[in-house]
């Protein structure tokens, strides 16, 4: 499979994701939501620590190895809840599923709240460095700026996919190559 169709296949699942959400976030602001970003207090109940303890590791992702916190530049929307959350994986996974081919990782949402996304390499060599982790959540960001969603609640050519990750409510992500490999994003 060339590198330019599985690009492609990534901008329409990212686009597909962000549609979703937009479609969403129509819906609620039609029933008088507001869609601008609110601060919200940082409490213990709304932070994530790596040394928490983790009920997805060792079931879908080895312990990882590494982990970095992420400052947002954004605050998470007031009606981005968990139905908002699963609407965005859906649409990423219905887009990954969708291909010509097989989709090279899996992407979903666990936790209480669906706040915590996971990426899972399906094959083996991918998504098993730091570097190639990164560069996933690099391509994310390029395609997300491209969404009216990420422009009208972001500064686009500031803000990262992890940006639209808080926007969401997500408050960590973990890629995993699905073997030995797993990174850790705690978005702060």
């Amino acid at each position: 499979m060339s590198s330019s169709l599985r690009s492609f296949a990534l901008v329409g699942a990212v686009l597909a994701g962000a549609s979703f959400v937009t479609a969403i976030a129509g819906a609620q602001e039609e029933g008088g939501g507001n869609a601008t970003a609110q601060p919200t207090a940082m409490t213990p109940q709304n932070q994530i620590e790596a040394d928490e303890g983790d009920h997805h590791e060792g079931y879908y992702y080895p312990k990882p190895g590494s982990f970095e916190h992420y400052p947002a530049r954004v605050y998470t929307l007031p009606d981005s809840d968990r139905v908002r959350r699963q609407a965005f994986v859906i649409g990423l996974t219905k887009q990954l599923v969708g291909a010509q081919y097989a989709p090279t990782y899996a992407v979903f949402a666990k936790g209480a709240g669906s706040d915590k996304l996971i990426i899972v390499a399906l094959g083996e060599g991918q998504l098993n460095t730091i570097y190639r982790a990164r560069a996933l959540l690099a391509t994310f960001t390029s395609v997300a700026r491209s969404t009216s969603f990420f422009q009208q609640n972001t500064q686009p050519d500031e803000s990262t996919f992890l940006d639209l990750l808080k926007l969401l409510g997500f408050k960590q992500v973990t890629i995993s190559d699905g073997r030995a490999f797993a990174h850790q994003v705690i978005i702060d």
